[in-house]
């Protein structure tokens, strides 16, 4: 009788082999979950977080990074969300983020789920993350998942694009409608 033993998986065994793929992977504690590709809507959201944070974060102590960069969370989970912002220095060769403060991640219509649900759980597991951002792609909106130092629980703040996202953590705020400037919903109205 043959048996074949396989090395369990770690989160340092997992980033060596996630960054040789060509797809994206998160690590769910035991095994590496395929991310799915993020539609165009979706990276001009991401890409508009960024060109927001990068121009009020300029000069300050606090970085923002994109999904290139992990989280390590609760059960030796690595998410890799789509933007976070960590005001600890670091070595640029490191593939997560130490005491992220921030994290963004945008709705793609497959993720819903986990983003509410599993990765609220994950991030409020990570003692420095202060504020979670969730941001919708299907219309204008964001749900701000907020705690004070110390909470261990989230408080929800539903914001529209009249709204201000108001990050005092690292001392920036910014138009609920800037990220999503030339996002193009009306593809959504007409497949409804």
């Amino acid at each position: 009788m043959n048996v074949t033993f396989t090395k369990p998986w770690t989160v340092e065994r997992f980033l060596i082999w996630a960054a040789g793929q060509e797809e994206r992977y998160e690590f769910d504690g035991k095994q590496p979950v395929a991310m799915t590709g993020g539609s165009g809507r979706h990276n001009r959201i991401s890409q508009n977080i960024y060109a927001a944070l990068r121009a009020r974060l300029r000069g300050s102590r606090c970085s923002y990074f994109g999904p290139d960069l992990g989280v390590r969370t609760a059960g030796d989970k690595v998410r890799f969300p789509d933007a976070l912002i960590t005001c600890t220095k670091f070595p640029e060769t490191e593939r997560l983020a130490p005491d992220p403060v921030v994290v963004f991640e945008v709705l793609s219509p497959d993720s819903g789920r986990r983003d509410r649900i599993e990765k609220v759980r994950d991030y409020a597991s990570v003692a420095s993350i202060r504020r979670y951002v969730i941001v919708e792609s299907s219309g204008v909106g964001l749900l701000v998942l907020h705690r004070q130092q110390g909470d261990a629980a989230f408080t929800a703040l539903p914001l529209s694009g009249e709204h201000i996202l108001d990050l005092p953590e690292i001392g920036i705020e910014m138009p609920v409608a800037e990220i999503y400037e030339d996002v193009d919903f009306e593809d959504t109205a007409s497949a409804g």
